[in-house]
């Protein structure tokens, strides 16, 4: 029985001289701490990384960051520079637009390398502009729009240099030229003024810049770059919206609060400034979004940045409907004709629905309809939720108005002589379309 103790008391003595003399490295593996268990009782700070990163104008690089998993903050700041402040007001003065020594725009991206790796951080920044314009991007020349990338240490810089090498072939097989990116340490790094700051968010109502080359990495080697079939829009009248191949809230919101809605005859199509092969476009596609109108392939105009949907409805409505009656109704409040040309077509179609003729939204229903004897359309009520109702004063009188929800076009009004002492909305027939109801199946 002493044996025995003796024995087991040393394999326990055994046991701790071996673990009190194994290396740091090996005692962590015995005591069983997973990598995950040590970065979660590790400061926040300890692991993360930043570089900075120029290309161009600062605005939408630094909200383009910002959207990136892994990306904790982007800060928009100057770097690079030698005897000039580095402020706004110094390095856009004429004197510095071509120095050397001016100030690059560029961003403090703060990453978590477990989420994104700086190789797909630098990925997506080439890819974001086009690294072979020198000291410029798009309509913006000088210094401070130079393709920079100053790191933080020998490790950072090796990553960047793979990274360039790994896309000039892919640029050279699109027909671009050298990468004139610098890469440099960095030492200094400059945050620019508040109003800089996330400067997009701060202006809903722009555009963003976007001088992205369309090239992509392989990340995928069975992915091939896409291409868009444009054949349809070379007959006809299209819709173009130049949509950006990074993140834009610009043509995000335009998406969610104008292009979700419309239903309209005229096609509308998103495309990127790289899939416009054979369309006549003589407008710059840098901006995003960028609303184009086309008619047989070539642009009868364009307008660069958000349009929210009175302004696109207005805009599309001088494009389909010229200077017609119309469009005097829909958008300068005008009156059909009593007893139209329309009136007569749509007072006795058969079962179906009347459309907003721009938006191609349902605004009315046959089965609401009746004859007033005035010379207009007249129903009994609007489809559910199409129409909004306004206060309309002219002329000494107090009526009400009525428009389109979703294009805010003008219909006409409504008044309370309906039959049985329900409404009448009194519609001009000109702003409508029709649409029959399909048969039961």
């Amino acid at each position: 029985m002493k044996y025995l103790s003796f024995c087991v008391a040393l394999l326990v003595f055994l046991l701790v001289f071996s673990v009190l003399n194994t290396p740091a490295q090996e005692q962590r593996a015995v005591s069983a701490v997973t990598p995950q268990q040590l970065t979660a009782d590790m400061p926040l700070t300890a692991q993360l990384d930043s570089i900075v990163l120029g290309s161009g104008c600062f605005w939408g690089a630094e909200m383009r960051y910002e959207k990136l998993p892994g990306v904790v903050d982007a800060v928009s700041g100057y770097a690079d520079g030698r005897g000039v402040a580095p402020t706004y007001q110094a390095i856009t003065q004429r004197s510095n637009k071509m120095n050397p020594d001016n100030h690059a725009e560029v961003v403090k991206v703060t990453f978590n390398p477990q989420q994104i790796s700086l190789q797909a951080l630098l990925q997506h920044y080439f890819e974001s502009h086009d690294p072979t314009q020198l000291n410029r991007q798009g309509n913006d020349v000088g210094t401070q729009y130079r393709s920079i990338i100053l790191t933080n240490s020998t490790a950072q810089a090796a990553v960047a240099q793979q990274v360039v090498k790994q896309y000039q072939p892919l640029l050279t097989a699109a027909g671009y030229g050298q990468i004139v990116t610098q890469l440099k340490p960095l030492t200094t790094f400059f945050p620019a003024e508040e109003y800089h700051q996330d400067y997009i968010a701060k202006n809903p109502n722009g555009y963003c810049p976007d001088h992205a080359t369309g090239v992509r990495f392989n990340r995928d080697k069975n992915v091939t770059p896409t291409m868009a079939d444009n054949s349809a829009l070379l007959t006809g009248k299209h819709i173009v919206v130049i949509d950006s191949e990074n993140y834009c809230p610009y043509c995000e919101k335009f998406k969610a609060e104008v292009a979700s809605d419309y239903r309209g005859d005229i096609p509308l199509h998103f495309r990127f400034a790289s899939q416009l092969q054979g369309l006549a476009i003589s407008s710059p596609t840098w901006a995003t979004p960028t609303i184009i109108l086309l008619e047989d392939g070539k642009q009868v105009f364009a307008h660069q940045g958000f349009l929210n949907a009175d302004e696109f409805y207005l805009l599309l409505g001088k494009f389909k409907l010229g200077d017609s009656e119309a469009f005097d109704v829909a958008f300068d409040k005008a009156t059909d004709q009593r007893f139209c040309k329309e009136y007569q077509i749509f007072k006795n179609t058969p079962d179906g629905i009347f459309i907003d003729k721009l938006s191609g939204a349902a605004l009315f229903d046959t089965r609401d309809r009746f004859d007033s004897g005035t010379g207009w359309l007249s129903f009994t009520k609007p489809v559910a939720g199409a129409v909004i109702e306004k206060p309309d004063n002219r002329y000494g009188m107090r009526r009400t108005e009525i428009r389109a929800k979703v294009s805010g076009i003008h219909l006409g009004h409504v008044f309370a002589d309906g039959p049985n002492g329900q409404r009448r909305y009194c519609i001009n027939a000109t702003v409508l379309d029709f649409v029959p109801r399909p048969a039961a199946g």
